[in-house]
């Protein structure tokens, strides 16, 4: 800017030196001006230029100056009401405060399926025990004569009043949830004021995991000021920790972007406190992530061409990590990460499948040389797919499949580490989340040039988005089980679309008795009536078709999550560009949370973006 400002002085002296008239030398500099303060700060170089290039450091560092207030914590356990009683072996038993605190996280969750299984019960048991006193240790040996009904009874009553509440009391409760947020939900970084994503600690309960995790049921413990570590500037105002106690540690470290962590006591991972999605670092790195991703495809056929010659590789090693790679690429599965037995569930990546997890067909429903994989994936997602693949592809897995034992490591010469190095020296900054983010992106893209027609109305056109949205999702393994209220909210829907379609029967009906007085009485009150009349039919017409392709559409999405993809794999560029190509408004594809955080996007893409 300061260079800019020089250059610009300079012009100035030279106009007025080679313009003869005064007035014409002012003229041409206030048009100078203003294109430039157009080309500079249109929204597009204001949230790119002086948004992120104008803090970007040379030395790793992501900040200056980092101000903010801490985290918030869980609120103190209040114990429960009298009248409230825990049962042991059918007789009322009055419990510590400890005790009691741990109680109500299992009674809470009573009519919940995981109470029902027997390593949360094992693991609960266990945990809650520790938290006992020697008396209760002593008298409460046996979770299944544990009565924790009444407590059940008293949270499900607590909840029914709160959605009973008067307006009066949600807004009174909005009003201080609003004042917490403007105290604790926004920080300053380098001049700039920025949201916080989490600034609430989670409180105390019983870990769930996904799918049958080994550690569910496990007390997660309360975090206290003593295990969290704050992150700020030496220079700004630090944040105080609640009367009494004390952080574990302050620190100054400008090469991270948390601005709290600690440690949490089931799986030992560190839990951070993070700015917001919206934020001008984590939008940086979203745009850079996706432009890694365009990156890949200028060089993925170079890339795809070296990994079909591995294939004839006279090195198992190198043959295994071309099978592994082309794995990652058609399906785009996971690299997968190695794992201590025992503590997470058993879920795999590519580079961790077994010889237990896939078959091979030689042909199968008329297909040659097919491979069958049934593993769990992340969360404890089941990935099921039957996929032909390439000759030489096949061979080899059934070079590795030889001599070993279902539970043997089907790549057993490979790792996650073999793999990340090789795709380092590929390209910079290439990992398998990149491969993962490119054939997302680039599928999205192609499936909304094929599914949407410009004489598409726009509920069809977003249903088009969707179907090409859930063709990436399917791609990706992003399932979900079927909501709860699914087939209460589409017998609903169905009631909708019945009742419309009797409304629209009988508005035909008038329409044909219209026609028919048009055609006897040839007056311009007639005439208009019959004008009212298709009108009515259209509108009425128009509202079926939007109900019925609602219907579809959540039938189609009843187990696919389309969230997954769209916020984590899909650059937002490809949606912007379709909604300003073909007039849809981006309000139908994002939400406003998901607008704030793919602000960058929205300026900066046009229709005619490409990934």
């Amino acid at each position: 800017m300061k260079v800019l400002i020089e250059h610009c002085c300079i012009l100035s002296y030279s106009l007025f030196s080679f313009f003869p008239s005064f007035f014409l030398a002012r003229l041409f500099l206030f048009i100078l001006f203003n294109l430039f303060f157009y080309l500079s700060f249109s929204p597009h170089s204001l949230s790119l230029s002086f948004r992120w290039e104008e803090e970007r450091y040379t030395d790793g560092s992501k900040w200056r100056f980092l101000e903010h207030k801490g985290p918030v914590f869980a609120p103190p356990y209040e114990p429960l009401p009298e009248h409230v009683r825990f049962y042991y072996d059918g007789k009322p038993m009055k419990l510590s405060a400890d005790a009691e605190e741990v109680a109500t996280f299992f009674g809470k969750m009573l009519d919940h399926e995981y109470t029902t299984k027997d390593i949360f019960r094992k693991n609960f048991f266990k945990d809650w025990r520790k938290e006992m006193t020697s008396e209760e240790k002593s008298k409460i040996t046996d979770l299944n004569k544990c009565n924790f009904g009444e407590m059940h009874e008293y949270f499900k009553a607590q909840s029914e009043a709160r959605k009973q509440m008067t307006k009066n009391d949600k807004q009174k409760i909005k009003e201080e949830n609003e004042r917490i947020v403007q105290e604790y939900g926004y920080c300053v970084m380098d001049n700039h004021k920025e949201r916080i994503g989490n600034f609430r600690i989670e409180p105390p309960g019983l870990f769930r995991g996904r799918g049958d995790h080994p550690k569910m049921g496990m007390l997660k413990r309360r975090i206290r000021p003593e295990d969290v570590i704050i992150n700020c500037s030496k220079d700004s105002k630090h944040p105080k920790p609640p009367p009494g106690t004390r952080w574990k540690e302050v620190r100054h470290d400008n090469k991270v972007t948390w601005l709290a962590s600690w440690t949490e006591n089931i799986q030992g991972s560190i839990k951070y406190i993070m700015l917001n999605p919206s934020s001008r670092i984590k939008g940086e790195k979203d745009w850079q992530k996706y432009e890694t991703a365009r990156r890949l495809k200028k060089c993925v056929e170079r890339i795809r061409a070296q990994y079909r010659d591995d294939w004839k590789s006279k090195e198992m090693r190198i043959r295994q990590r071309a099978v592994a790679l082309y794995f990652i690429d058609k399906l785009a599965l996971r690299a997968g990460n190695e794992k201590e037995e025992g503590e997470t569930a058993d879920t795999v990546g590519c580079c961790s499948l077994r010889v237990e997890h896939i078959k091979l067909y030689p042909e199968l429903d008329g297909q040659d040389y097919v491979v069958e994989f049934d593993f769990l994936g992340k969360d404890s997602i089941r990935y099921y797919n039957k996929i032909p693949v390439e000759k030489r592809v096949f061979k080899n897995l059934q070079l590795f499949l030889e001599n070993k034992q279902p539970e043997d490591d089907l790549f057993d010469r490979l790792n996650t580490s073999i793999l990340n190095k090789h795709l380092q020296e590929l390209m910079d900054g290439l990992t398998a989340k990149v491969f993962r983010t490119y054939n997302a992106s680039i599928t999205l893209q192609q499936q909304l040039k094929e599914l949407t027609t410009s004489e598409d109305n726009v509920p069809a056109k977003i249903l088009s988005y969707n179907r090409a949205n859930r063709a990436v999702a399917i791609l990706c393994n992003h399932q979900r089980a079927p909501p709860k209220t699914f087939e209460k909210s589409m017998q609903n829907l169905q009631t909708k679309i019945d009742a419309k379609k009797q409304q629209l029967s009988a508005a035909k009906k008038d329409l044909k008795s219209a026609k028919a007085d048009a055609k006897t009485l040839h007056d311009e009150k007639s005439r208009k009536a019959l004008e009212a009349k298709k009108k009515t039919v259209a509108r009425i017409s128009e509202q079926l078709m939007k109900l019925e392709v609602q219907a579809t559409d959540r039938e189609e999405n009843k187990q696919i999550a389309l969230g997954t993809s769209k916020l984590n794999y899909l650059d937002p560029r490809i949606s912007v560009a379709w909604c300003k190509k073909f007039g849809i408004p981006i309000e139908k594809i994002y939400n406003k949370t998901q607008r704030e955080k793919f602000a960058w996007a929205i300026d900066m893409a046009d229709k005619d973006f490409e990934f």
